[in-house]
This record gives structure tokens, sequence and C-alpha cells, in this order.
């Protein structure tokens, strides 16, 4: 019979407001985000060895590009159609871990530009992405952590609680690397160590 250990004295307990946040979030299913978001991949798309990821923009079609971070090398992907366009196996610089701004550069449409990468490394996204759209991410369950998409600023954790505010993915399987918006708001993207996951919207 396993032996029983005293409660440790100076862990912090939660206020029963804070619990109750807590239980809410622990309790809200994985739901689809709202219009006008919609999933590229319809899921995910697998990445392994993920480290980072950035965004700019296809000068051709205008259409966000995600540029992708791996140990197996670089990868690129339009968030509105869910295609990878590019692809290095065996990039020639050390990535974005040997650079004082964390970028590497751009393969495909943005050729001979860098990109600025989140990820490992360090480095961030947008958390909001215009419109009072808001993404952040909890862990009520450590270490695994839930992203929430906001169209209230936000402002999940406030009364009535049930409004305004969608749990759209739940990462228990890898770690998480970056969360977070494209300059131009119209992509959110979720990077975990072994795929990304996106969703696009127009205007």
């Amino acid at each position: 019979m396993p032996r029983k250990t005293a409660p440790d004295a100076d862990a912090p307990t939660l206020s029963p407001y804070q619990e109750a946040l807590r239980r809410r979030l622990l309790a809200a299913p994985v739901v689809p985000a709202p219009a006008p978001w919609r999933s590229v991949f319809g899921g995910h798309a697998a990445v392994g060895g993920l480290t980072g990821i950035g965004f700019g923009e296809d000068p051709g079609t205008g259409h966000d590009l995600v540029m992708v971070v791996s140990h197996a090398g670089y990868g690129v992907f339009d968030a509105v159609t869910g295609e990878r366009i590019a692809r290095d196996s065996d990039p020639e610089d050390d990535g974005p871990d040997g650079t004082p701004d964390l970028s590497c550069p751009w393969i495909g449409p943005l050729a001979g530009r860098r990109v600025r990468i989140a990820g490992l490394s360090g480095g961030g996204l947008h958390s909001t992405g215009g419109d009072g759209w808001t993404v952040d991410v909890e862990a009520p369950d450590w270490p695994h952590h839930r992203v929430l998409l906001s169209d209230n600023g936000g402002n999940w954790h406030r009364p009535p609680h049930t409004e305004g505010w969608w749990h759209v993915l739940h990462s228990t399987w890898s770690t998480l690397r970056t969360v977070g918006f494209s300059p131009s708001g119209r992509t959110l993207a979720v990077a975990t160590s072994s795929d990304l996951t996106l969703w696009t919207r127009s205007g």
C-alpha cells in the first residue's frame, strides 16, 4: 500500500473564484472555431521535430505564408489552401537559434528575405488578430495546454464566462511551441513539437 504524504504547506492554494475558473476550463470541450474562421487542414499537419514558425505574405496571391522550422529542415505552407509550397531538407544556415533576432532565410516565394521565428528558441506571435479576436493559452492540467479563441478581447475569465470564447485545441500529445496570429490577423496558428494547426479567415 503506498505511503500517504502530507500536503505541502507552502503549496499555493486557489481562491474559490480561481478554482471555479479552473474547473470551467477543465470541463470545456474542444469545439470548432466560430465563423468566419475555418480549419485549413481539417485537423493538423504533421511536422516531426517542429521547433518554430514565422509568417509572411505571398507577393503573388496575398495569402499568409507560414515558415516552419524543424529538425528535418524548412517548409513553407500556404495558410489559405494548406498546400506545402516549398521544402528544404538541408538548409545551409544554422537556423534561428544562431541569430540575434531569431531569424532564418525564407525559402519559396519570399526567398532572399529573412523571417523571424517564434518557438523553442524564444520569440512570440501576435496575441490579438484585430476586430476583438484574441488567443489565450491556459494550462489548468499542466503540462497540457488549452488554446482559447475569444471575440470579446480575451475576457473569457469574466462573467458570465460562457460567451465569446471557444476552446479550439487541447494539446495533450506534444510540447507546445508557440500560438498566435499572423500580422495580417487572417491566420491563427498553433505549433507543437509534432504538428501545425491553422485557421484562416477572409478580410
